[in-house]
């Protein structure tokens, strides 16, 4: 069985690729694929999650073993064949490459096939857009508080309430 796999970026522009990939072929060649079509270096850690049909983040699969006790037996990518998590069309993943700059794609299977020229894959068939050099900032739900604040908006009118506070303070 073939898996196409639609991976999109998380960011603005328009930025996919459509991938043909064997269902016995782990995360890690998905990985190493994705890591591939989309220039990166392949030298960052990386992770998939589960997702359910809303792209909520669940349970990490990590490239590597990160488990700080030597007892934890974490699973990695390679522990993970496609057919694993794969077992309908529309089932849904993160990956989140480079921890630093999070570059966040969608990933999710398109269509179950079958196909003639199995030596090829895996393949891109289908490349939309090219990357920016930079990942966008993310801005996560805990970055906000509960009375809506957003603690990276510029914008902001407290921060003229800080600034006119700091000056009221005599520091020296």
């Amino acid at each position: 069985m073939i898996y196409k796999v639609r991976v999109i970026a998380d960011i603005q522009e328009d930025v996919a690729r459509d991938i043909a990939i064997r269902s016995s072929a782990n995360l890690e060649d998905l990985h190493n694929i994705i890591i591939n079509t989309f220039g990166f270096d392949g030298t960052e850690m990386a992770s998939f999650y589960k997702a359910d049909d809303e792209w909520n983040q669940g349970e990490e699969i990590p490239l590597y073993d990160i488990s700080e006790e030597s007892s934890d037996i974490s699973k990695t990518m390679k522990d993970f064949s496609l057919s694993d998590l794969f077992e309908h069309q529309e089932d849904k993943l993160i990956y989140v490459y480079d921890f630093f700059s999070m570059w966040t794609f969608l990933v999710e299977l398109i269509e179950i096939t079958n196909y003639d020229n199995e030596q090829d894959l895996p393949k891109v068939l289908y490349s939309l857009g090219n990357l920016p050099t930079e990942a966008p900032e993310k801005q996560f739900e805990s970055d906000k508080l509960e009375d809506g604040f957003d603690m990276y908006d510029d914008d902001n009118d407290d921060d003229d309430f800080l600034q006119s506070y700091e000056d009221d303070i005599n520091l020296n």
